[in-house]
Parts: C-alpha cells; sequence; structure tokens
C-alpha cells in the first residue's frame, strides 16, 4: 500500500472530543469549494464530479472532516486525496456512507491548509461536505486568478490510473478502484500553470457515440452537475474559465468525417456560447491507436479550420506525441498522466503566455 501520511487516522463514527476544537458547517464563507458542487442545501453541498475539490485554512494541530458518500446501490464508495500544508498527497477511500476523517494530529501550532479532492467521477455517487473541526477555521488563501476546464472521457477522469493500492483486475474489486482524478492530467497540468480547475467528464462518453451501452453523449450532459445522470442544471455564471480542453473521441471511435465534425462544431458552438472569452483547445486522445489518432488529427483539423473561417479566433488544437495506455484497462497509469501533463502544459503556457 502507499505510504500515507503518517498524521492521517481515518475515523468512522467517531465522536470528536469539544476539547479538540469547534465544529464549523459545510456553508461557513470560510469553507473553499472549487468544481460543480449542488448547493440546493447550503449546509451540505454535494459533489458528483471527478476533481470537484474543497480547501481550507485552520490554526491549531488538529482537524477533521465529516464527509457523506452516497454509497450508490448500497455498495460503492468513493475515493478522496488528500493534501494537508505541503505534505505529499495520499488517496483514501471512505468507509460508509457517514465518515469522520482525523486530516491532520498532532501538527505543530500554527497555520495549516488542507484540500480534500474528490479521486472518483460521477458514475460513483456523490460525496456531501457536513462540516469541519479545528481549534480556529481561517480565511482561506485566495484561488489562483487563472481558471482551467477539462472535458473529456475516462481519461480526463483519471480512470484506471493508480494501481498502488489495487492492482488492475483483482479478484473482489471493482473498475474504479484505480481512480484518481487528482492525479489526472488536467489538474497536475493546471496546478504547473497555478491554475483552478474542473473537470467534466464521464468514462465511456463521446461526441456523438459512446460506449458501454452509454444512453448520454457529451453535447447533451454538459450543462449538468451530475453528468453521468444528466441531472442538476450548473449555473455557469460560477465558473467561467480562461481555457477549456475537449478530448472526446477514443469512444466514438473512426465515424463519418462530415458527421463528427458537424457535432463538433456544433458542440464548440454550443460551449462558445457558455464561455464567451475562454480558450477552446480541442485535443487529440492520448490513448488513440495509430488510425484512430490520424482520423482525429484529420477531424480536429477540419473543425477548426471551419471556425476559423466563421471567424473563431479564440480557438487551438494539441495532439499528443505518443500513446499512453500502460494502466488498467489500457488507461493512462499516474507517470502516464504526469507526462501527458508537461506536454500539455508546454503548449498551453506558450500559447496562454503564461
Amino acid at each position: 500500500m502507499r505510504q500515507l501520511f503518517q498524521l492521517c487516522l481515518i475515523l468512522v463514527g467517531l465522536q470528536v472530543s469539544a476539547t479538540e476544537g469547534k465544529f464549523y458547517e459545510a456553508n461557513h464563507r470560510f469553507v473553499q469549494y472549487t468544481g460543480r458542487f449542488d448547493y440546493s442545501n447550503p449546509a451540505r453541498p454535494k459533489a458528483w464530479a471527478s476533481g470537484a475539490y474543497v480547501q481550507i485554512k485552520f490554526s491549531g494541530s488538529f482537524c477533521s472532516v465529516k464527509i457523506n458518500d452516497e454509497m450508490l446501490w448500497g455498495k460503492v464508495l468513493n475515493y478522496l486525496e488528500i493534501k494537508v500544508d505541503d505534505q505529499p498527497a495520499y488517496r483514501i477511500r471512505l468507509t460508509g456512507k457517514e465518515n469522520t476523517i482525523v486530516l491532520a494530529k498532532n501538527l505543530p501550532q500554527g497555520n495549516h491548509t488542507v484540500l480534500i479532492c474528490k479521486n472518483s467521477e460521477a458514475e460513483n455517487g456523490y460525496i456531501e461536505i457536513v462540516g469541519f473541526t479545528c481549534e480556529e477555521l481561517l480565511q482561506p488563501d485566495a484561488k489562483p486568478v487563472r481558471k482551467m476546464e477539462f472535458i473529456g472521457d475516462s481519461i480526463t477522469c483519471g480512470a484506471g490510473s493508480d494501481e498502488s493500492e489495487v492492482k488492475c483486475e483483482t479478484p473482489g474489486t471493482s473498475w474504479h478502484d484505480q481512480h484518481n482524478a487528482y492525479f489526472a492530467y488536467g489538474p497536475t497540468t493546471a496546478r504547473s500553470l497555478n491554475a483552478q480547475w474542473h473537470l467534466s467528464s464521464v468514462s465511456g462518453i463521446g461526441l456523438m457515440h459512446s460506449c458501454c451501452d452509454k444512453k448520454i453523449i457529451m453535447p447533451q450532459v454538459f450543462d449538468k452537475i451530475n453528468l453521468a445522470r444528466d441531472t442538476i442544471a450548473w449555473d455557469f455564471s460560477r465558473y467561467q474559465p480562461d481555457v477549456v480542453t475537449i478530448c472526446l473521441g477514443q469512444n466514438d471511435g473512426i465515424q463519418d468525417s462530415t458527421k463528427f465534425t458537424t457535432a463538433y462544431i456544433h458542440f464548440v458552438k454550443k460551449l462558445r456560447s457558455h464561455y464567451p472569452k475562454a480558450k477552446i483547445v480541442l485535443l487529440s486522445s492520448p490513448m488513440a491507436s495509430e488510425k484512430l489518432e490520424a482520423a482525429l488529427v484529420k477531424y480536429i483539423n477540419a473543425v477548426t479550420d471551419s471556425l476559423r473561417k466563421e471567424g473563431e479566433n479564440n480557438i487551438g488544437s494539441f495532439f499528443f506525441a505518443k500513446q499512453y495506455r500502460s494502466g488498467c484497462g489500457s488507461h493512462p497509469s499516474l507517470a502516464e498522466h504526469e507526462q501527458i501533463a508537461a506536454e500539455l502544459s508546454a503548449y498551453l503556457k506558450k500559447e496562454m503566455s503564461w
């Protein structure tokens, strides 16, 4: 198993002593959320999306969080990534419907920061933030000014990437046991460029054809909080990214080029209606075979050429240098996500003058 930060303890149903700190509800103004959260119950914000994250800053030596898991079908439990100060981030699995996680204990007295990121995707149900216990919750540092959004499928979700605790196809385990959105190429790219991130992604989804008997496609569900179930409208005024990348086509496969490019053009125009100022970048698939890669390059070039002729100038494209398929189910591994992010970061740094 991965070496965990030695101060981490996971305690389910723990009653934290009042002497250890004060309980702050999840809607406290110092709790900072990034991602498509559902605030219909402000005291219990919910997130389905991979990579949605919450940050706090506190004073003291101790901090815990109460988190509920939807526990989809009574058995699916979400994974989280947790980062305390500058310690290495670590991955945990929730253990029930109600969870109390001790994030830090016996820390040096002073100010500390915690980030909690949803590693699993919408297909694995929501997490619901209940609140934090610490000595004193502080006003958090300002978020990075730059904002990014990454649209895609299982690759963007970080599916199949993390075998540090559960190897591929281990008997008795599930397909989502290797999910790690925090270290997927999108958040890794964003952190390298000092930007916030949103992941709008669902495993198996396509632009016009999804795999695995999935009934949804990305243009249909993109405006939702729970993309996988096509439910709960998202308010785009909450987050206006500077850069939006689209990594679709792996699940579509090779299609009729006219139909595919037409669908892609329509989707980009739909994005533009929500994001009037964003740089929209079309990506090839890091998993694509040589044949599919060639087709995607052809499609993407046709889309960008057509849109530029119509006056769309704030658009770009990027094609990955090679295949990345050494994770579970031929998905990119954690190491490969880092390489994908390095490629994309170099391109965006130049393209955006960042």
